[in-house]
């Protein structure tokens, strides 16, 4: 298989890593804005299938001259969101398969966002699913850790454990510390914004589907396993809640995220001052300079690929059900996976939570060079059968772990 993965920072890195140890890969070309960093990705992998490319990932036929150039199987999109389309539309243009880790993005409701979705995560790409079917090519949509490993979770309970599902309720925590920084997102502060303070879309069909509500609420305390312990978890936008519901039948899903109340605050005084923003403003005294307030935040903090070895603690990624067993009992299960950050250091040299990310695209990658998965126009994880994805994470030295939980209601 012949990949093109654009976006040569943390995760991009960190692909490269995983997937210079994998026999089934034929060459893989990392581009990026910048060709250095595109570079160093593909030299520190020391492997001559590797190579580098620049390319502006905002211009469409600037991606699509990269793709012609280089004859893909599979497009990798491992940039921030804001380029998702961009990319998408090149793959389509130029009838090449597609793999990303975050969908397009969402618009909150004009009139009213804390309680009605409007355009939800990957909308516009669902909307060209027929023109993709008619072309013979696939777009895999949130094949990351969450989306990802998650959505494979839910396909996998609804296999293997469930025959009927109450809730499914993505729980994200950590016990991650960054020596030496107050404020240090483990992963691009771009995303973190955008999936932090926009409205939290749920899923509930007793509320006839999807509705939204305010950020950081629905505060549960959870208990992470392996030693990560007890942290409160908040509702946050994510795609998970789109892709879920979409594919498995239960009656509520959410996302939930551990982010503490220090973190929270900052995230707020940054929406306060404006920060978060995303439209160009004019800088004083520079006529005709302008500026993205969050482009200039994002310029300020250490970037997150720099950040593993002043890093420490466990990240842990998971999906909790709530439902009726095969048997037709009450059934509540925690399926997880946990990574520390001292071992993808030490064994990879990418720090825990881009490296638990780019896993998964290579994982996903190899079973469709197999053939167990074979995906079809534009589709998330849940259309794939779930047990040879987890049965490759094994098989990759990162075994996944399932814990029996109490049967209560657990979306609050």
């Amino acid at each position: 298989m012949k990949a093109l993965v654009i976006g040569a920072g943390g995760v991009g890195r960190a692909i490269a890593s995983v997937a210079t140890r994998r026999s089934f890969l034929t060459s893989m070309v990392l581009a990026d804005y910048s060709l250095p960093r595109a570079q160093s990705a593909a030299e520190r992998v020391k492997d001559s299938r590797f190579s580098a490319a620049k390319v502006d990932a905002s211009d469409i036929d600037n991606i699509r001259e990269l793709i012609r150039a280089t004859k893909p199987d599979i497009v990798i999109n491992s940039v921030d969101p804001r380029f998702v389309m961009s990319i998408f539309t090149a793959c389509e243009e130029e009838g090449v398969n597609y793999l990303d880790m975050a969908m397009s993005l969402t618009k909150p409701h004009p009139t009213d966002p804390f309680k009605k979705p409007g355009i939800k995560f990957g909308d516009g790409q669902y909307a060209r699913a027929k023109q993709w079917e008619d072309k013979g090519i696939y777009a895999l949509l949130g094949m990351g850790i969450e989306p990802g490993l998650s959505d494979v979770f839910a396909r996998y309970a609804v296999d293997e454990l469930f025959s009927e599902i109450d809730s499914m309720t993505v729980m994200d925590g950590s016990n991650l510390t960054v020596a030496g920084y107050d404020f240090a997102p483990s992963f691009s502060i771009w995303t973190t914004i955008e999936e932090c303070l926009n409205p939290p879309l749920m899923w509930d069909v007793d509320r006839g589907g999807w509705y939204t509500t305010q950020p950081f609420s629905g505060a549960t305390t959870f208990d992470f396993p392996e030693g990560i312990g007890p942290v409160e978890c908040v509702n946050v936008e994510h795609e998970e809640v789109v892709l879920i519901p979409k594919y498995v039948k239960t009656k509520r899903a959410a996302f939930k995220f551990g982010l503490g109340d220090a973190f929270i605050s900052v995230l707020q005084t940054i929406h306060t001052l404006g920060l978060d923003k995303t439209e160009p403003v004019a800088v004083p005294g520079h006529p005709g300079v302008t500026v993205s307030p969050r482009d200039f935040l994002a310029s300020m903090l250490p970037d997150p690929a720099t950040l593993g070895p002043v890093m420490s603690g466990k990240t842990c990624a998971g999906l909790l059900v709530e439902g009726l067993d095969k048997t037709g009992a009450p059934k509540a299960v925690y399926l997880y996976h946990v990574v520390d950050n001292a071992w993808t250091m030490s064994e990879y040299g990418d720090q825990a939570v881009v490296w638990q990310t780019a896993i998964n695209p290579v994982i996903a990658m190899e079973l469709i060079h197999e053939g167990v998965w074979q995906p079809q126009g534009v589709n998330g994880p849940e259309f794939n059968l779930a047990k040879p994805f987890l049965e490759k994470f094994v098989e990759y030295g990162s075994p996944w772990g399932i814990r029996d939980e109490p049967v209560t209601k657990i979306n609050s």
